[in-house]
């Protein structure tokens, strides 16, 4: 069976279609994880009773158990409890609380980087330890932490795939689809190996750039 390019041309609106319901539930998914891993980060280092310790158990949790089953239960579990989110929604939402904990222990990563005579000087000044964290702290975890913090980004864009498993219709599902349908595997899995590395690459780009700026006071 030879490369059908006819055929890649007539599929290119659907495979739009998923690429941009990927980014969009990709993006959305990043930026929500990204606010866990900030607030979870300054529970944990602040030692907040209780709050602390859901956000240490939550870490636990997502890490040690398989990401399809955290989708599963999103969308299948929780509408059992009255919790019930739209397809869509449901996937950004599980996307989202897997990478969320990477996020936790990405910035947690970021603070334990800083110098210990920062939070001294810092307590000098007056500060107290959410006025640090939110000023000093958390600017200077991200700042250290964004390589881990952009691996974490990376591999939700690439997780984005298991979304298929409950029925999003994202570059995946749409590819998969195609080829239980027309049986040409060939043409839709390179479409997948293209979309997924193409998203990929331009977020990293984007990240070096901003990590190059947020750099650029310091090489002085």
């Amino acid at each position: 069976m030879e490369f059908d390019l006819e055929y890649l041309q007539r599929q290119l609106p659907a495979l739009r279609a998923g690429l941009a319901l990927t980014v969009q539930a990709s993006g959305l998914a990043i930026l929500i994880s990204i606010a866990i891993g900030l607030v979870g980060a300054s529970w944990r280092a602040l030692r907040i009773p209780v709050l602390g310790w859901l956000a240490a158990a939550y870490v636990e949790l997502i890490r040690n158990t398989p990401l399809l089953v955290q989708i599963f239960f999103v969308f299948f579990g929780l509408p059992t409890i009255g919790l019930k989110l739209s397809l869509f929604w449901s996937g950004v939402a599980a996307l989202a609380l897997w990478a969320g904990a990477f996020q936790i222990e990405n910035v947690r990563g970021g603070l334990a980087a800083i110098a210990p005579g920062l939070p001294e000087a810092a307590r000098a000044l007056g500060l107290t330890r959410g006025q640090y964290l939110r000023k000093v702290g958390l600017p200077l975890a991200v700042r250290t932490g964004l390589p881990a913090m952009l691996n974490t980004c990376v591999s939700l864009i690439k997780n984005s795939a298991y979304l298929s498993a409950i029925g999003m219709q994202e570059l995946t599902g749409v590819a998969f689809d195609r080829i239980a349908s027309d049986f040409r595997a060939f043409e839709m899995l390179a479409v997948l190996l293209v979309g997924y590395l193409s998203v990929v690459l331009s977020l990293s780009f984007s990240v070096r750039l901003l990590e190059h700026r947020l750099q650029a006071p310091f090489r002085r």
